[in-house]
């Protein structure tokens, strides 16, 4: 039932949302001559790797195309980077990942690998399930990156802190999961990107 309900809402939200998502790409190719999507590995279901897609918000680097990520950086963010990740506009492009079957519209957010090796036994219970859009680490987390770009130590500081509670999250939804709390989730996640 939940794939059904992601596969046709993705191929809904791809008819309603092209035009924007059109609007969007002109607007990183004329802003910053590049590439319009960024794409990276991350581990999805059962630890299997697969390319995310979200429309590009920093400058073009090849350390982050090879999954290295730097917590907190957010030097290369571009103009339109700024306004798509505060509006979240930039995971519009995952609708192609759901359409694929490697991601769903609720689920744990898919990590890098770097992360993922931190901590195996907790995500490989994790990973049991399709990653998502959206999840309860997302709203928590919102202002992740002003977190991180206060800290003494980004990387420590999301190593130790940010990736445990995460994971505890995470591991609640997948104990806890149903079609009737993705709804919730879902428009909780609307709500906060629009009023917060």
């Amino acid at each position: 039932m939940k794939r059904s309900f992601d596969f046709l809402g993705a191929l809904l939200a791809l008819l309603v949302l092209l035009p924007l998502g059109l609007i969007i790409g002109l607007l990183i190719k004329v802003t910053d001559f590049g590439p319009v999507l960024f794409k990276q590995e991350r581990v999805g279901k059962g630890g299997h790797l697969f390319i995310l897609y979200k429309f590009r918000s920093m400058s073009v680097s090849n350390e982050a195309r090879n999954g290295l990520f730097t917590p907190g950086d957010s030097s290369r963010i571009t103009y339109i980077g700024r306004i798509l990740r505060k509006t979240k506009l930039d995971e519009l492009p995952q609708i192609i990942n759901i359409l694929k079957g490697e991601m769903s519209f609720v689920g744990p957010r898919p990590e890098v690998k770097q992360w993922v090796d931190e901590y195996p036994e907790r995500w490989r219970r994790v990973l049991t399930v399709l990653p998502g859009i959206t999840d309860f680490a997302s709203i928590k987390f919102r202002n992740e990156e002003e977190l991180l770009n206060r800290s003494e130590s980004p990387e420590d500081t999301y190593r130790h802190v940010i990736l445990p509670q995460k994971l505890t999250l995470n591991e609640m939804y997948v104990a806890n999961q149903s079609l009737i709390g993705d709804l919730k989730l879902m428009l909780k996640t609307i709500y906060v990107c629009i009023f917060k």
